[in-house]
């Protein structure tokens, strides 16, 4: 199984952040799969932004729910995360990661928000 991550490394104060993470070796509708964000800031930890399930449903972090959708292309075998109104705070290495087996990690992708 292998997941990698692809977007745009830098985007401007306001925009939509939009990153997609491809999947490779395991169906997303593979059941009992949660096909996750998270992001890594400077100096702060790991941060669970939500995922989407098998069955297509997402889930949110609550801190960040109003501004965060993440969808599926089933016939691409990708997941995308969206992240609307960025701020520079938003600047971090963003993962994507599955559940299945021990875990899949993406490698991160470095998501700079500057003007």
């Amino acid at each position: 199984v292998q997941l990698q991550e692809s977007g745009p490394g830098l985007v401007k104060p306001s925009q939509t952040l939009s990153l997609t993470c491809s999947v490779s070796g395991v169906s997303i509708t593979a059941s009992a799969s949660y096909w996750t964000w998270l992001r890594q800031s400077p100096g702060k930890g790991l941060e669970w932004m939500g995922a989407i399930a098998w069955s297509g449903r997402p889930y949110y972090s609550p801190s960040l729910q109003t501004r965060t959708s993440i969808s599926r292309d089933t016939s691409k075998n990708q997941f995308t995360l969206q992240l609307s109104s960025v701020t520079p705070e938003d600047t971090a290495v963003y993962y994507c990661y599955v559940n299945r087996d021990y875990g899949y990690w993406g490698q991160g992708t470095q998501v700079t928000v500057s003007s």
